[in-house]
């Protein structure tokens, strides 16, 4: 990685979160059209599951303690709103994601940095590292940055 460890510095800025692991990074940022192409390399699926996870945690909990008399029924529908693709991608976009993707030409093409599945994607794997790096803290502090509580 030449240019790129500023550009992962800023990411981390934003987030709040210094990444420590730059290779781990860069597979969190690796959309399976680019493994595709460069055998050997490891996509973000598995980070991504992991972060989907992570997410989820962390949004229930926060809705839970701001409204613990709240039924299910009304924190439900109000994580999902969270946690979808749409509101991922919004923050993705926001915190510059899309240039860092590394992307398969075909991909690339298609205006895979602005897809929504994309961008949701490698956030949610990038919020893995955030918790494998920090933990269940750093992983709450980064999100309560992306949603703004």
């Amino acid at each position: 990685m030449t240019a790129a460890p500023t550009l992962y510095d800023a990411l981390g800025e934003r987030l709040g979160h210094v990444f420590r692991d730059a290779a781990l990074l860069e597979q969190a940022l690796t959309h399976r059209s680019f493994a595709n192409e460069h055998p050997g390399t490891r996509d973000n699926g598995a980070l991504a599951f992991l972060g989907d996870a992570v997410l989820a945690l962390v949004v229930g909990d926060h809705l839970w303690r701001a409204h613990p008399d709240e039924p299910e029924g009304l924190l439900s529908p109000r994580r999902a709103a969270l946690v979808s693709g749409a509101s991922l991608s919004r923050w993705a976009l926001a915190l510059g994601l899309g240039p860092l993707v590394r992307l398969g030409r075909g991909e690339a093409q298609m205006g895979g940095r602005e897809k929504e599945s994309v961008l949701a994607t490698a956030l949610e794997a990038v919020l893995a590292i955030v918790y494998l790096e920090g933990g269940l803290e750093a992983a709450r502090r980064a999100v309560a940055r992306l949603t703004l509580w």
